[in-house]
C-alpha cells in the first residue's frame, strides 16, 4: 500500500459473512463498503490505493482497465493448476505456483 489514509470510523467489523464484498488485493483483503474500499491495518481501517493510471479513478482492488499501468493493480491471470485462469488478484491457493500472484495474509 503506497498511502496511509484512515477510513472513517464505524462500529462494523469486516470479515467473513459481514455482508460486504471481500476482494483479495496483493497481501491483504479489501472490503467494498458504501462506495469505499477498506482494509484492516493496525487495528483500524484504511482506504485502499486508487489506481494510478491516467484513465482510471477506481480502487486498485476493483480496477478493470484494459491497458492499466498502475504498479499496485494486478491484472495478470493465475497460471497455477487450481485457478483455471482466474485473475491473480482473486487467487488464494495455499500452494500456488504462479509467479505473478501475491496472496492475502
Amino acid at each position: 500500500m503506497s498511502t496511509h489514509t484512515m477510513a472513517e470510523g464505524h462500529a462494523h467489523t469486516h470479515g467473513p459473512g459481514c455482508g460486504h464484498l471481500a476482494v483479495v488485493h496483493g497481501d491483504h483483503v479489501d472490503y467494498l463498503h458504501d462506495g469505499h474500499v477498506h482494509r484492516e491495518h493496525d487495528g483500524h481501517y484504511d482506504e485502499c490505493d486508487t489506481c494510478a493510471c491516467a484513465d482510471c479513478n477506481d480502487s486498485c482492488a476493483v480496477c478493470e482497465c484494459n491497458d492499466c499501468t498502475c504498479p499496485t493493480c494486478n491484472h495478470n491471470l493465475c497460471t497455477c493448476a487450481h485457478c483455471g485462469g482466474e485473475p491473480c488478484r482473486s487467487c488464494v491457493c495455499s500452494d500456488c505456483t504462479c509467479s505473478t500472484c501475491t496472496h492475502a495474509a
